[in-house]
């Protein structure tokens, strides 16, 4: 799929550019005829999943997982919808297209939040978002960039028509932004932090204000579910043994993570702060539709988005893509 006509909310992995030969397994020990297959990709909180796997928590909760790592998110997408995976790792816009078919995919955990990973960069003269009025504003055309944009402007009581968008991959947007050619720009780190690091522009929204509508998930098929229940309730566990040793260990949780993106721990610290990595409590909100912020609740506001520009087909219901009973098993 090309970037400006694909579904896919892209993340991390265009802005740290991997070889698309890097396999995490040459780096890792992977098991030889493990249960459960789980894609990941390039974001903190799948990477994450090898700090999981490094300090043994799957082997110590009962879960056999091999973790497959994909370096084009969309073919992890693709490859789960395909029947290849028992899970995945991806965002909560990217099940929504695959629940519009009808495939039987469920959301068992929601990993994390981008909570400021994903920002709107403008220059000193842009004071608030009535000065955005008629300016240039560059990012990548149906992304989580694009998505970001829409939601901060609505909630400002103005249209993506006020502003003209440009659109440029993100690390063009940001260095057309660095170079003054355009007012605005929607980036993702590395690439905020370089901008506020040059002096030459500050975030005026960030996704830390917009809680709930960047998920990041562990997805699996509904037959894998049924088949190696036990195993995924297992990685559940060992989940939230992760988020505890990432919250107490920093240092060397980051450690591990950096070295599967092949990337010096000092430079993958900035994708931390950013990431909110989620707890017990944070699943439990999240998978309960009475709540404001979570999954079910918030899935009519990136579906809007998503018809709106023809990136799925059809209406998704997101109540046949949650299963939030394998939470329930984990936490007796």
């Amino acid at each position: 799929m090309s970037a400006p006509h694909t579904a896919s909310w892209r993340r991390t992995l265009a802005a740290l550019g991997l070889a698309a030969t890097f396999v995490a397994g040459a780096a890792l020990p992977r098991a030889a005829a493990a249960e459960v297959k789980v894609g990941v990709s390039d974001w903190p909180g799948w990477v994450a999943w090898y700090v999981a796997e490094q300090k043994g928590f799957f082997k110590k909760h009962g879960a056999d997982v091999k973790l497959v790592w994909f370096a084009n998110y969309t073919d992890s997408i693709a490859a789960l919808s395909a029947g290849q995976l028992d899970a995945n790792s991806q965002t909560w816009s990217d099940t929504m297209g695959p629940l519009a078919k009808g495939l039987p995919l469920k959301t068992i955990l929601v990993n994390d939040n981008s909570a400021g990973n994903d920002a709107l960069l403008v220059g000193p003269k842009i004071r608030s978002f009535a000065d955005l009025k008629g300016k240039t504003v560059a990012l990548e055309e149906f992304s989580v960039s694009h998505f970001v944009l829409a939601t901060a402007l609505a909630r400002n009581g103005m249209k993506p028509a006020d502003v003209k968008i440009t659109n440029l991959a993100a690390g063009d947007a940001a260095a057309a932004f660095i170079a003054g050619r355009v007012d605005a720009a929607v980036v993702w780190n590395p690439w905020i932090d370089n901008i506020v690091k040059s002096g030459k522009g500050r975030p005026l929204f960030t996704s830390k204000d917009m809680p709930g509508l960047i998920p990041d998930l562990l997805v699996a098929q509904e037959k894998s579910i049924a088949a190696k229940r036990k195993d995924f309730v297992g990685m559940v566990k060992a989940w939230f043994e992760t988020e505890k040793f990432i919250r107490e260990k920093p240092a060397e949780a980051t450690e591990i993570m950096a070295k599967v993106v092949s990337m010096k721990p000092a430079d993958y610290q900035v994708f931390l702060p950013g990431t909110k990595f989620f707890d017990a409590a944070a699943n439990k909100a999240a998978m309960d539709p009475a709540n404001k912020g979570s999954l079910q609740a918030v899935a009519p506001t990136i579906a809007a988005f998503l018809l709106e520009h023809k990136l799925i087909e059809g209406k998704p219901d997101p109540a046949k893509g949650v299963d939030a009973s394998l939470l329930a098993d984990a936490l007796k």
